[in-house]
């Protein structure tokens, strides 16, 4: 993150402190983003009222925009002009800019700000329900409207100096990430809901543009977006990162309305992506005239209860493997869900834990399935630790449909890792190793190799690393003769001791004559006298 990113993403998480003390950062961070997103879309229409009126958004503050703005909001004309470019607008009453004059002048109420959300949310679509996770009037803001509305002037002020809309290409989108990967440190296991640690979104993303090539745009997919930074990965190392199609699941509402936030503030436009708030398993979608897709991305929740009722067994994702996998542990199930929804040319990589790669019964028929029928193309062991709801070592693996071949490639990637404070972190390096040597598919001593069908059927269908990627590392030679040394001199060592101790207890001396029988035995005991 450069200078600018680092300076934008401090003062923004400023703004925390305001709420530190009065719940964690889970609950907090609703607020805050919430907040930061809500200053975004005011900042924005009021440079947009300077653009079509004014001297431009370069030309003018938003002190002055807010007064150009408070002349001419009844001008229909405007108002056309506003929601046709931006989807929405705000009422001068109701601009983040006008917050901060009842803040400044003390006259600030929650309801001020209460109204603004609502006028928002009203216009649909992609701002329906948008701030419905922000109680603004929650006793732990403070237990009288007045402490409520100081603790949220407290956050608006600590935010008001930050100029969200001109920041250049995805430098306010990065910040949001930032502060995303901040709350998730602060949350520890909560964070597996809606954060997926940035090196591992960048792997898998870049696992799925392995030998494949878009130059007309593409579409992606992850059933399990969290907070949306998987997805928006692809912007960074797609062809043409505006010829995007994004589509996503999540069944968190807060964690929902997080990742619709997430792509505006990385000015994805709205027509770019669609989601949808609801159970993946339960739900299948999206429908097929909108599938499928050339990358499917996922981090799903690691072995999670799910109903896997009989009728499952009829529906097109899971049919063909004749089994559904157990309900207490839905591993397979998201990922028969996402390699359902594959195009026939596109790549798929999902992080889940070991125990799928050699787990047996239902599970086991299933992944010998998906062995026989060509589907598996590499299984990639991460290093234990990475993430912030587990510390288990977790696998990815990468999926096609379109292979002319029945092999698997292995790759040991569990000792490549920087370790943090809290976590374990790929580098660079890690990962670039790790894509070279998925490139070239050939063994690599103690780190990779390219099983063939014949060996992973004689290995009974079992996919654990181990069996196919050797790292035991031989003990080094003993030094026979540096042993016998290093015995005498400790033989040495141990001799003087006794001897020295022996001429300290000879110099004790006591009037009771039994504690002097007991002195005279230890002494003889080291002699070895009998």
């Amino acid at each position: 993150m450069s200078d600018n990113k680092n300076q934008l993403a401090s003062a923004l998480f400023q703004g925390a402190d305001a709420l530190r003390s009065k719940m964690d950062a889970n609950e907090y961070k609703n607020y805050l983003l919430g907040i930061v997103f809500f200053k975004y879309l005011s900042d924005n229409l009021l440079y947009e009222v300077a653009d079509e009126i004014g001297d431009g958004r370069e030309q003018t503050t938003l002190d002055q925009a807010q007064i150009l703005y408070n002349e001419n909001a009844d001008d229909p004309d405007l108002q056309d002009v506003l929601e046709d470019t931006l989807a929405y607008s705000i009422s001068p009453d109701n601009t983040f800019t006008t917050m901060m004059k009842h803040v400044n002048d003390h006259t600030f109420q929650v309801s001020n700000l209460s109204a603004a959300f609502k006028e928002i949310e009203a216009y649909g679509g992609t701002f329906e329900g948008l701030f419905n996770d922000i109680d603004l009037f929650s006793q732990r803001l403070g237990n009288s409207a007045q402490k409520q509305a100081d603790t949220i002037s407290n956050v608006l002020s600590a935010i008001s100096k930050v100029e969200l809309v001109k920041a250049n290409n995805d430098v306010l989108g990065d910040a949001y990430e930032y502060l995303i990967k901040q709350f998730a440190s602060e949350t520890g296991k909560k964070a597996g809901e809606f954060y997926t640690p940035g090196q591992v979104s960048e792997l898998l993303t870049r696992l799925t543009l392995v030998g494949r090539n878009y130059p007309n745009g593409m579409n992606v997919y992850d059933p399990t977006m969290g907070s949306g930074s998987l997805l928006l990965n692809f912007k960074k190392y797609a062809q043409k990162k505006d010829e995007i199609i994004y589509y996503g699941q999540e069944i968190n509402t807060t964690t929902f309305n997080l990742a619709r936030m997430n792509m505006i503030l990385h000015k994805v436009d709205p027509k770019n992506y669609e989601f949808k708030n609801a159970d993946t398993l339960d739900e299948d979608w999206p429908p097929a005239a909108q599938t499928p897709f050339d990358s499917v991305v996922m981090n799903p929740p690691y072995s999670q209860n799910w109903s896997a009722t009989k009728g499952f067994l009829d529906d097109p994702r899971f049919s063909k493997y004749g089994v559904l996998p157990p309900k207490s542990r839905a591993d397979f199930a998201f990922l028969l869900h996402g390699y359902y929804h594959l195009k026939n040319s596109g790549t798929m990589a999902i992080v889940l834990p070991h125990g799928v790669l050699f787990r047996g019964g239902s599970e086991g028929k299933i992944r010998r399935k998906l062995i026989e029928n060509g589907s598996i193309d590499a299984v990639i062991g991460l290093p234990s630790n990475l993430f912030y709801n587990t510390g288990i070592p977790t696998a990815i693996v990468v999926l096609k449909k379109d292979k002319s071949d029945r092999n698997i490639f292995f790759i040991d990637a569990s000792k490549g890792f920087e370790k943090a404070t809290n976590q374990n972190v790929l580098r660079e390096q890690d990962i670039q190793k790790i894509l070279n040597t998925y490139k070239k598919r050939q063994d690599v001593d103690k780190y990779a190799h390219l099983a063939t069908f014949d060996e992973i059927q004689d290995n009974d269908f079992n996919l654990n690393i181990p069996r196919y990627v050797d790292t035991f590392e031989p003990e080094p030679d003993v030094d026979i003769k540096q042993v016998a040394n290093k015995i005498r001199d400790l033989d040495q060592q141990i001799t003087k001791s006794e001897q020295d101790l022996v001429a300290m207890l000879g110099q004790l001396t006591s009037d009771d004559q039994k504690v002097m029988e007991g002195l005279k035995d230890i002494i003889n005991n080291f002699k070895g006298d009998k």
